[in-house]
């Protein structure tokens, strides 16, 4: 069977957005709408016909109205093969009618987690009948459409204009993402009560997203690939508003994430910072006295690998610094919001995406991050290590100046976003060397070095800004040699985590080179 009439509709829905176009345009087609609760009323009140779930079980809605729609004129309703004589002759026999819609969505209990409710309260908005209506009616997709999203509704509405019914392939596009609907609830279910019981490693573990864009390609053109979001609302590019330029692509996606996740790092209060990143790595962050200052600081860290990059601003963007950033080619600015005159300077750059947040995330707040390897998933929190001044450890005869000290926070907080093997050269609050995803320590001191002093060259200075500079690198120097790199560059101070096996043997390497070093007891590798 092929198109299936609409004849009778059970709707019951927690989200009213649409509902009485809705339900409207269905009852001028002449379908019977049947209904619960708070549903059956907004109805009402607009002046449509439905009839009450109660009416046709001979139930009441009971105990809170947890108990409504588990029921057999409901279920039967919705799971009868119309095709089966057994089954329409139990049909006839019990005065079962046919349900040919059911229109559900669920109690929203993501958003009820999300308000930070009590537990109890998150107990409650755990939907029972719903998931059970929309598995079933599904399950029965041969006969029945079932619509669990609001945007669906105007293709249910197409839908029969175009066929008088469903056709079959809709009604199993509706089915998919209806059971596609139902597992995401339980695992945002499964998950928060793993997280409400302490168990940081459940025996069964489900993830969720929702599609949000489809794309062109993946990393390479040979890949396919889309972008879905998992519904925490964490600011960022998911859930950015986009104000010009192209769609965002799979790498863009990737790396505005990196930069924003980056430049969140840094208090707006304490002053403008900018994150320029290529390829998921920085190659240049800094902080200034105002934004355009920050920018110009981390763009003459590597003018070179910014170009094409993506800038991510921890404070609103200015018409000043949108200015300076459209003299090279940018791919994407991220900010939490931007003026009305920096939006106009972009408008004449169509290829530049602008992204707007309205806020920055919360870089310690607790993220579940996940990773696909052959066969599963690696599972771990987010890195959102942090370590006080106060437990920082002079390890030396000298200690850090407080400029110093200043830069090695700093340098050690971009080095958490650098991939390992990681060195980070820092004066002045901004980076003047990265050195990224080496195999070798010594090679990522080197490469910064020599990144430095190029940039140095190219900028017209007398000598290399790594001159003077402080290094942090995301784990312990299992020698000295990667040390001596940086003190031979000119680094005066270093910050590490520590714990080798020879750390009196770099300690006294630092000594003996004059370094000022402290171990922060934390590494920060980053794959």
């Amino acid at each position: 069977m092929t198109e299936v009439p609409l004849r009778r509709a059970l709707i019951s829905v927690s989200d009213k957005t649409g509902l009485i176009e809705f339900a409207t345009a269905l009852a001028g087609r002449g379908v019977e709408i049947l209904s619960t609760g708070g549903t059956a009323k907004a109805l009402r009140d607009a002046g449509i016909a439905v009839r009450d779930v109660a009416e046709v079980t001979g139930f009441p809605e009971m105990m809170d109205g947890r108990v409504k729609t588990l029921h057999p004129m409901v279920h039967g309703g919705l799971l009868a093969l119309r095709d089966n004589a057994e089954h329409v002759a139990a049909m006839e026999a019990h005065g079962i009618g046919a349900i040919d819609l059911l229109v559900v969505n669920l109690y929203p209990f993501e958003a009820t987690v999300a308000s930070g409710a009590d537990y109890d309260t998150c107990i409650e908005n755990i939907d029972i009948g719903g998931p059970a209506m929309i598995r079933a009616a599904a399950k029965n997709h041969a006969f029945v459409t079932v619509v669990v999203d609001t945007e669906d509704y105007a293709d249910v509405l197409a839908e029969l204009e175009a066929t008088g019914g469903t056709s079959l392939a809709f009604r199993q596009k509706m089915a998919r993402t209806a059971y596609a609907r139902t597992a995401a609830y339980d695992a945002a279910v499964s998950s928060w009560m793993a997280a409400a019981q302490g168990d940081a490693a459940p025996r069964r573990r489900a993830f969720a997203g929702t599609l949000k864009q489809t794309m062109r390609y993946g990393e390479n053109p040979h890949q396919q690939a889309a972008f879905y979001v998992d519904g925490s609302n964490r600011p960022g590019v998911a859930t950015a508003v986009q104000h010009q330029g192209k769609e965002l692509s799979y790498n863009n996606i990737n790396d505005t994430d990196a930069a924003f996740e980056l430049v969140a790092e840094f208090d707006p209060a304490d002053g403008p910072a900018c994150a320029i990143i290529k390829h998921a790595n920085p190659c240049g962050v800094a902080r200034g006295g105002s934004l355009l200052d920050a920018y110009r600081k981390a763009f003459d860290c590597d003018r070179t690998s910014a170009f094409g990059g993506i800038v991510a601003l921890n404070q609103r963007l200015d018409a000043a610094t949108a200015e300076e950033i459209v003299k090279i080619f940018t791919e994407v600015v991220i900010a939490p919001e931007a003026d009305e005159a920096a939006k106009a300077i972009f408008a004449a750059k169509k290829n530049l995406r602008l992204l707007t947040t309205g806020a920055l995330p919360d870089p310690r707040a607790a993220v579940t991050a996940y990773k696909q390897v052959a066969g599963g998933f690696l599972v771990q929190d987010k890195d959102t290590g942090f370590v006080p001044e106060a437990d920082l450890r002079v390890v030396t005869k000298r200690a850090p100046t407080a400029a110093e000290m200043d830069d090695l926070r700093f340098a050690w907080t971009v080095a958490k976003h650098v991939k390992s093997n990681a060195i980070v050269y820092v004066r002045d609050g901004a980076t003047v060397g990265v050195g990224a995803g080496q195999m070798s320590r010594v090679d990522s001191s080197t490469i910064a070095a020599l990144k430095a002093g190029r940039m140095g060259a190219e900028l017209g200075l007398a000598e290399t800004p790594a001159k003077g500079s402080v290094v942090a690198s995301d784990a312990f120097f299992p020698f000295a040699d990667g040390l001596m790199a940086a003190a031979e560059a000119g680094a005066t101070a270093i910050i590490q985590p520590g714990g080798s096996m020879r750390d009196d043997e770099v300690i006294a390497a630092a000594d003996a080179a004059g370094l000022a070093m402290v171990f922060t007891g934390m590494r920060h590798f980053r794959h």
